[in-house]
């Protein structure tokens, strides 16, 4: 190929790994120049300004974050790359299982066991580094990070397959808007790019705080994660997801009390399919696999790699049209079902007047005064649009309640028996009907205002 001459190692399977070197990048993305150089019938005719300038700005200054190197992120990173960014930076907490292999293609067999973000990385350069492109790798947690990190970014795009993650991050770049003015400053405002995929089916959608609907205002729309009652987990057990959870939960703690499962380690997962596997045998279920036990344990859905490729394309599509304005934005969340055949659906996402996050609501709950304090946190818990798990909840007369740590927890819990009447009613009060609490959750990314109130009986004054 002119301009270019290439270097062929092994990679170790019988398969060449190619690092290519370029000596005339223009010809390498006349695409990009292209589409950049000229004046465009869908862009905004006053944001975009086609020309060498906005070239210069993709390419040397403009920041990107990916979040998750897994399926998604493996083809979100390559887009990029291949779309004009050169400033690429990725982060993830995982390390590669053989089972990433049919599907995540920046990795190899000799690569198990290391680090997702940095071989990725490593990829990515070796592969695309004449290009100009350079991705540096983080293996760490999201929120190992504080907001001094994610503000030297023009754009964070999430690759990632949970929702606590999703919600931290979203509330996140939410917090990191100047309201300094009492109004949100959306110059200060940096994107999300959020895509998500599951089986044939798959979302990508722009949020833009406080312009936009923000995760959490679509928090009510997912479904609730699937948990089995103990009682058939221990007397009669079904399913092989059953036997499997049974050594999650049970087993586990029995053999290694006071050591948490990693779900990463080839070894505890090994240890949870042979005790599954055994307790299946007993009570005659087949189909304990080490696959479906990685999908238990990890609460894994099957991916396609197809899919990841779509959504990737079109959420590289939105961070290529907002760091350049060279194409209309999207307005905001694009369906992909592709189960019965390839389909779309775009759709504006309406914000939540109430949205904890980017609407600054406050929860309103009506109680039966005979009700507990105990049912109260159970319906917290129940609530489809904030989904938590181990409420605290404090108000102006001091802690209502609170779940750890263990000893404080223990002085507490006389409460959750008492009656909401009893509790606004004591002398002095726990808390009084009609205030604002507070409520904090592990689940939660920032702090949520509740107010408690009685039914008003009709038939008095």
């Amino acid at each position: 190929q002119s301009g270019s001459c290439f270097k062929v190692l092994d990679s170790g399977m019988g398969h060449s790994d190619v690092i290519m070197a370029d000596q005339n990048q223009s010809n390498k993305l006349k695409h990009i120049q292209r589409l950049l150089s000229r004046k465009s019938p869908f862009a905004d005719p006053e944001a975009f300004q086609p020309g060498a300038e906005t070239i210069e700005y993709l390419r040397e200054q403009c920041r990107v974050l990916v979040i998750g190197a897994g399926g998604l992120g493996c083809e979100i990173l390559k887009d990029l790359a291949l779309s004009g960014f050169t400033d690429i930076h990725v982060i993830d907490m995982d390390t590669i299982d053989v089972t990433n292999l049919n599907r995540q293609f920046l990795f190899r067999q000799e690569d198990v066991g290391k680090p997702k973000a940095d071989v990725a990385a490593a990829f990515i350069n070796r592969r695309m580094g004449h290009l100009g492109v350079k991705v540096k790798a983080y293996c760490a947690k999201i929120q190992d990070y504080d907001e001094t990190f994610y503000k030297k970014f023009n754009i964070i795009v999430a690759g990632l397959d949970n929702i606590q993650a999703r919600r931290w991050i979203n509330a996140t770049l939410h917090d990191m808007v100047d309201r300094s003015s009492g109004e949100p400053d959306l110059a200060t405002a940096i994107p999300l790019l959020d895509g998500g995929t599951e089986g044939f089916k798959g979302q990508a959608r722009v949020i833009v705080p406080f312009a936009t609907s923000c995760f959490d205002c679509s928090l009510d729309t997912f479904p609730p994660q699937v948990n089995y009652p103990m009682c058939t987990l221990a007397e009669t057990p079904r399913l092989p997801e059953h036997c499997i959870e049974y050594a999650l939960v049970v087993l586990w703690d029995k053999s290694f009390p006071g050591r948490k499962v990693n779900k990463d380690s080839p070894e505890d997962m090994k240890w949870l399919h042979e005790q599954a596997l055994e307790r299946a045998n007993a009570f005659g279920i087949s189909g304990v696999t080490y696959q479906l036990t990685l999908g238990v344990v990890k609460r894994i859905i099957p991916a396609i790699a197809s899919t990841n490729a779509l959504i990737a394309a079109a959420v590289t599509a939105e961070a290529l049209k907002i760091s350049t304005y060279c194409g209309p934005m999207l307005e905001t969340y694009m369906m992909y079902m592709g189960q019965t055949g390839v389909y779309t659906h775009t759709f504006l996402y309406e914000k939540k007047e109430d949205c904890m996050v980017c609407g600054g609501g406050t929860l309103t709950l009506t109680r039966p005064p005979d009700s507990t304090l105990q049912e109260l946190l159970e319906a917290l818990a129940n609530h489809p649009s904030y989904q938590l798990t181990r409420p605290s909840i404090s108000g102006s007369c001091g802690v209502v309640f609170i779940q750890s740590p263990a000893p404080l927890r223990q002085q507490h819990e006389y409460k959750l028996t008492q009656s909401l009447l009893q509790l606004t009613s004591a002398d002095p009060p726990v808390f009084r009907e009609g205030e604002e609490l507070i409520i904090t959750d592990p689940s939660l990314p920032s702090k949520l205002r509740l107010k408690v109130a009685f039914p008003v009986c009709p038939r008095c004054p």
